[in-house]
């Protein structure tokens, strides 16, 4: 076998139920198999998981609740496959991913790859809003839409494939939260492995979070960077620090707008203007394109504070990230 699919679930049997029945439709034709971790949820899953045990051939595990870098540990050494393919429970996969995946690791093999994220026309407005947010080339460069125009592609966990080599070599993800998914990459790098962008092998990313959800999860993205500068400082970049430019250079134009000098706030809302057409025009609504100005907004800010806020405590103070923000980090 060389497929397993790993999915860590917490709380959400939804959303499982929505995944299978999207893996159920897979158009691939060899075996594979799904492992589902259940990462100490008080509302299981199980019971939509054995629904589908005729469709496909699943596995299910119980363990104590310890994030989902563990969780995802946890499923690949139960796993029997060579191939791991780690999505979030909140996916929803299209049927050919796996035929893609499978052609482009016969064309070019690489021992962990990731996949950018689409939405559906089901998804709600603000979902749309985000999504344009976390993958426009306005915003995030593209990274997360399928953009190759980076050095060094870092895959994402929502949709990450990884060799069963290459996890035993790196004892696969951290237990820093967000930011494991990047630290693995590194990790894989000073190894030796190799990452890279697999643009067909796309997933619909339904984040099912509201605007107060998204505000912390940016935040919390912004505070696991300069953490991971410091790690690995030989991989920071000047892009790392936008968001808090841009936050800061907000500020500034605002001031200068005391002093009648408006044209830094000009070129301000030009941007926004920009984000709003774009938006409009790929989801073919006026309402989604004004939702993503606030999308965008929340995201630069959140990540910008946060970012700010490690910066000081991380860079410049030198404390130790889990005294700093003992919130990012779960006990194994």
């Amino acid at each position: 076998m060389l497929f397993s699919l790993i999915i860590p679930v917490y709380n959400r049997p939804d959303e499982v139920g929505e995944l299978l029945e999207s893996l159920s439709n897979l158009d691939y034709k060899e075996d594979f198999e799904i492992v589902i971790v259940e990462d100490g949820s008080s509302i299981k899953c199980d019971d939509i998981v054995r629904d589908y045990g005729g469709k496909l051939n699943i596995s299910y595990y119980f363990k104590e609740n310890s994030g989902p870098g563990n969780s995802r540990n946890y499923g690949m050494q139960k796993a029997k496959g060579d191939y791991f393919i780690i999505f979030d429970s909140d996916c929803i996969i299209p049927k050919t991913y796996l035929t893609e995946v499978s052609n482009a690791l016969k064309q070019d093999y690489v021992d962990c790859f990731g996949g950018p994220d689409k939405a559906l026309d089901s998804f709600s407005d603000i979902q749309k809003a985000i999504n344009f947010a976390m993958t426009s080339f306005l915003t995030t460069g593209g990274i997360r839409g399928g953009s190759e125009k980076i050095d060094k592609f870092q895959p994402r966990s929502f949709n990450m494939g990884l060799s069963r080599k290459a996890f035993e070599a790196s004892n696969g993800f951290g237990n820093i939260h967000p930011g494991e998914d990047p630290d693995l990459s590194i990790r894989l790098w000073e190894l030796g492995f190799e990452t890279r962008l697999f643009p067909k092998a796309f997933v619909y990313h339904k984040r099912r979070i509201d605007w107060d959800k998204f505000s912390i999860q940016v935040n919390k993205f912004g505070k696991a960077r300069p953490i991971l500068n410091s790690w690995y400082p030989q991989y920071n970049k000047l892009t790392f620090f936008f968001p808090s430019v841009f936050i800061i250079g907000f500020i500034v134009a605002l001031v200068f707008l005391i002093f009648n000098h408006d044209l830094l706030l000009q070129l301000y809302f030009l941007y926004f203007l920009v984000l709003f057409l774009v938006s409009t025009y790929q989801n073919k609504s006026f309402k989604i394109g004004f939702l993503s100005i606030k999308a965008v907004w929340n995201q630069f800010y959140g990540y910008g504070t946060g970012f700010m806020e490690s910066f000081l405590k991380i860079i410049i103070l030198k404390q130790k990230p889990q005294v700093a923000f003992p919130e990012l980090f779960f006990k194994k």
